[in-house]
């Protein structure tokens, strides 16, 4: 099998609102080191005869692997954010030094990171004041044979301070966590201010 590495191709919006001293060179960054990761893995992967990532592991978690990966590179490259230390905790970003040991489980500064295969109305475990950074993505799953799928990439990223107002409960059974998605006018924020689209 060989492994494509994709890279970054397409275009950033220089009129896009960044906080926090972000930069567009960031982003592009964070997609390519995410990119790197997948063909350091997928290529470990292939030379045991084994299948790539994206069709070993259930899409909830490779959306995890691919969100993970996305806030630590956009940490490591920010001038100003940095991981947030506190385990689950909110935002995934908190500017340097302004919690102690950059830990908060519930902050009120810094951007949440959502990284999705969907539309981008991303689940939240609750509606926040926030920024909050999605990530879109596009994966190969289908393509036959096997070894012919293409690399996982990166569509589009969407950034915006969203309110409590920019979301919708949504409803979950009795077993279920209630969560909430950006509804109507918080999606439009987020494409409004687009930061990345592949096309």
């Amino acid at each position: 099998m060989a492994i494509v590495k994709a890279t970054v191709g397409g275009r950033f919006n220089p009129a896009a609102t960044l906080p926090y001293e972000l930069r567009l060179k960031d982003f592009e960054s964070a997609i390519q080191d995410g990119y790197d990761l997948l063909f350091d893995i997928n290529s470990a992967l292939a030379v045991r005869g084994l299948r790539r990532l994206e069709d070993t592991v259930r899409p909830a978690v490779f959306s995890g692997v691919l969100s993970d990966t996305m806030a630590n590179s956009l940490a490591r490259h920010s001038r100003v954010l940095t991981s947030n230390t506190f385990h689950n905790g909110h935002p995934d970003l908190v500017p340097e030094g302004v919690y102690p040991l950059n830990a908060v489980p519930a902050g009120t500064q810094g951007v949440e990171v959502k990284v999705t295969s969907g539309s981008g109305a991303v689940d939240t475990h609750g509606a926040r004041n926030a920024w909050v950074c999605v990530f879109r993505y596009k994966t190969d799953r289908i393509s036959e044979p096997a070894n012919d799928r293409i690399a996982t990439t990166v569509t589009e990223v969407l950034l915006a301070e969203l309110e409590l107002a920019d979301y919708r409960s949504n409803a979950r059974g009795p077993l279920g966590t209630r969560t909430a998605s950006p509804n109507r006018g918080g999606l439009s924020k987020l494409r409004t201010n687009w930061v990345y689209r592949a096309s």
